[in-house]
């Protein structure tokens, strides 16, 4: 089973910029999307063989996730069940026959940190919800993280030190994930690669430089370990200032 997740930043931009070829060359089983930006009614995806699931925000153009998938799934969720969390349209919960499957777009933690305090809450609040579902079955998330996990993760570590993404709080939260039974699995494979990433910033040619940041990521159940295939970053594919992020598991 192929599985793609991809920050659009905006989807209705980048159907402009050849979002279809895109999703029919890349082929998967799943696409997950994160920072849609849009609301119910404003774009219809002719996605034949997929079905289609959508978390829209309260907020108008403002973050949203969708799900395309050939396999219809055995349940849908929408958010992790916490008022708080549950009113910018960032989770949606697929469950398989032998997973869950989510898609998740991170609060970005903002600049000055303002949402720092905000962004901690919803990390223990998600790994309360992914670890309820792993009771059941194993899990695997995917989406923008909104954190570079490691100094390897950002081109330019030590500038960077405590800006928002790259705070020791949001990388101790990662560390809380990986430490209670999952995995990064691009790093599974790949535990000392550098340079790549899945963000590059729109100013100073940094994605013509890769002066970039891997905050897209797939992280599964540990158990899930014996079926994975392979992960893998797409920087080549252009639409975003996010590129798709893979991940094949038997």
């Amino acid at each position: 089973m192929k599985l793609i997740s991809w920050n659009v930043n905006g989807l209705r931009a980048v159907m402009n910029k050849g979002f279809m070829e895109i999703f029919s060359d890349l082929d998967a089983d799943v696409f997950c999307l994160q920072e849609t930006k849009l609301q119910a009614g404003q774009i219809d995806m002719n996605l034949p063989g997929y079905h289609q699931y959508w978390n829209y925000a309260d907020k108008k153009g403002y973050s949203g996730t969708a799900v395309f998938s050939r396999k219809e799934p055995l349940s849908v969720r929408y958010g992790i069940g916490v008022d708080e969390h549950d009113h910018e349209g960032r989770v949606i919960t697929l469950e398989f026959d032998d997973l869950f499957l989510i898609t998740v777009y991170t609060p970005n933690a903002q600049r000055e940190l303002t949402r720092l305090d905000y962004r901690m809450r919803w990390e223990e609040d998600f790994l309360s919800y992914i670890l309820e579902l792993e009771k059941i079955k194993p899990v695997v998330f995917c989406g923008d993280l909104n954190v570079a996990h490691q100094p390897i993760d950002l081109k330019n570590p030590k500038a960077n030190e405590g800006v928002h993404g790259f705070t020791q709080e949001e990388r101790g939260k990662m560390d809380v994930i990986l430490n209670s039974g999952f995995v990064d699995t691009f790093r599974h494979f790949y535990p000392d690669l550098t340079g790549a990433y899945s963000w590059w910033s729109y100013m100073f040619k940094a994605r013509e430089k890769n002066a970039g940041w891997r905050i897209d990521y797939f992280i599964a159940s540990e158990k899930l370990l014996p079926r994975i295939v392979s992960a893998s970053i797409h920087p080549e594919i252009p639409g975003s200032d996010h590129c798709p992020v893979e991940l094949v598991i038997q």
